[in-house]
């Protein structure tokens, strides 16, 4: 699961980054203003699709590899 795009709200997109990741709050905010950046790998189909849901409610672009 890739973050492409914050988008506007870059706050609410690094509360669920740390949500999905469990990364502290620096952690994830130093991968939101780095992105394009994977969020996680190795999920299955299921998890990156609802990663990606969670995150484009928020504004952010996702991408599935």
């Amino acid at each position: 699961v890739i973050l492409s795009s914050a988008g506007d709200k870059k706050i609410q997109v690094i509360k669920v980054v740390r949500e999905l990741t469990g990364l502290g709050l620096k952690e994830a905010k130093d991968l939101v203003d780095g992105a394009p950046k994977p969020v996680k790998t190795g999920v299955s189909k299921e998890e990156a699709d609802s990663m990606k849901a969670k995150l484009e409610e928020q504004g952010a672009a996702v991408e599935i590899k």
